[in-house]
């Protein structure tokens, strides 16, 4: 609670990465979660995962705050990034979530707004996340990108763990216009970084060492008050050793809602 205000939580897919589309709604609502997130691969996705898709939203209530991931790299299709944007446009997803490798800052910007333009009359924003991970690597580079583009569609993605890892000021997350900011994502991490030039620990530092909010050594609590009140949290807990605990998709999701709501709880 902030400000009087309940930021809704959704179960981010990356918590429940073994599960398809159903079983992550489904695991969304037992777990009590607010909202959820879906992962769309578009070499996998059919017209028939969309239908199931929109039957497991429609008969939990769920919405759908975001589908992840359109990754801009230079051996990918344009057409598949448009394509993750229609589905979610076809299940009411409100953002979509976009990270770059492309070395280019200005073709992650062309690229960006392509798919800005796709988006725009779907009500979908188009979210740019940053962390050591891209080749967009800090919240300054990706200001620089969404400030050369001319679009209402155009977002930005906090993550706390990408936050901390690429060395970005909480301070200047604060400065932030909250237009540009219509959900963040939210987890805990250990102090320890890895070495950004170690790609491979860097990986498992995001997907498998993440920890339960108020768990870790993250400053939580200062990047949460510097975000705009109110707004969604998206729990991406990529956690080895919750997959571990909790195999259950229920089970896990249950754990991860209950420590983030007294997390939660603990900064009104």
């Amino acid at each position: 609670m902030k400000g009087g205000l309940t930021n809704p939580i959704s179960l981010a897919s990356g918590v429940v990465p073994e599960f398809g589309a159903v079983d992550t709604i489904e695991a969304a609502r037992a777990g009590g979660f607010d909202m959820v997130g879906l992962w769309v691969d578009p070499a996998e996705w059919t017209a028939q995962t969309t239908r199931d898709a929109r039957a497991a939203l429609a008969a939990t209530g769920l919405p759908l705050l975001d589908v992840e991931v359109v990754w801009l790299k230079p051996d990918a299709a344009m057409d598949d990034h448009r394509k993750v944007i229609d589905v979610g446009a076809q299940l009411g997803a409100a953002n979509v979530l976009c990270v770059s490798s492309h070395a280019d800052p200005a073709r992650t910007a062309a690229e960006l707004y392509d798919l800005c333009r796709h988006a725009e009359d779907t009500g979908l924003r188009v979210a740019l996340e940053f962390g050591i991970f891209t080749q967009v690597k800090t919240l300054r580079a990706a200001l620089a990108i969404l400030d050369s583009i001319d679009h209402r569609a155009k977002a930005l993605l906090i993550d706390p763990i990408h936050v901390d890892r690429s060395g970005s000021a909480i301070a200047d997350i604060a400065a932030l216009d909250p237009a540009l900011l219509p959900y963040a994502q939210f987890c805990d991490a250990p102090a320890e970084r890895p070495d950004p030039a170690d790609f491979d620990a860097v990986i498992r530092d995001a997907i498998d060492l993440r920890e339960q909010c108020g768990e870790g050594a993250l400053p939580l609590g200062a990047l949460y008050h510097a975000l705009p009140p109110g707004i969604p949290l998206a729990i991406e807990l990529r956690s080895a050793a919750l997959r571990d605990a909790f195999p259950h998709p229920a089970l896990r999701a249950s754990a991860v809602a209950e420590a983030t709501r007294r997390w939660l709880e603990a900064q009104a």
